[in-house]
């Protein structure tokens, strides 16, 4: 587990800070997981026994695969004011790295999720060497989808995932590290 006082930075940039999570953030945590706003793309709250399972995910995250999901601090004041990160997940049959983030409502059209999830993406490419990242975002949800398109990333398929019972269609975007030649299909 991520030693509670000193929590490793991964990224900076002009007014954020992306560290790993610790144990003490898990009020910041249910500030927004446990907002019916800002979770309104899971169809649901999440309760205090779920977000700590998930925490404690994270942390195996960073032990087991070197990175998941960071806290996001403003610089300025220190506070935490969502996560966001970089975590694998089922795509068909494939397992995709996918860059995620969630904020405190009160911080949103803020531009802060554009710099955290750009800076997410420097990790990735830049530190991981990942070849290629994806976000996969409701299509309903209009402010992360201009979010992914500020990221450099490019719409490639339309799903449908089932959220709460329900098929909801989403976009898979998707951007390619510039450094790493990928296999390309013909033509």
């Amino acid at each position: 587990m991520t030693e509670k006082n000193s929590p490793k930075t991964v990224a900076e940039t002009g007014r954020l800070l992306l560290r790993e999570l610790t144990a003490d953030d898990f009020p910041g945590l249910c500030r927004a997981l446990q907002d019916e706003v800002v979770t309104k793309v899971y169809e649901r709250t999440f309760t205090d026994r779920e977000i700590r399972f998930w925490l404690e995910g994270q942390f195996r995250n960073y032990r087991d695969e070197g990175f998941g999901m960071w806290a996001v601090v403003l610089k300025e004041s220190g506070e935490m004011i969502g996560h966001a990160g970089i975590f694998v997940s089922r795509h068909g049959d494939d397992e995709i790295h996918e860059i995620g983030y969630l904020f405190e409502k009160a911080y949103w059209g803020n531009g802060y999720a554009t710099e955290a999830v750009l800076a997410c993406r420097k990790v990735a490419f830049d530190i991981l060497g990942l070849e290629k990242v994806y976000s996969i975002i409701r299509a309903d949800n209009m402010a992360s989808r201009a979010v992914a398109r500020k990221n450099g990333m490019r719409v490639v398929e339309t799903v449908y995932r089932l959220t709460m019972g329900k098929a909801i269609p989403h976009y898979v975007y998707r951007i390619a590290n510039p450094e790493r030649k990928t296999e390309r299909s013909p033509g």
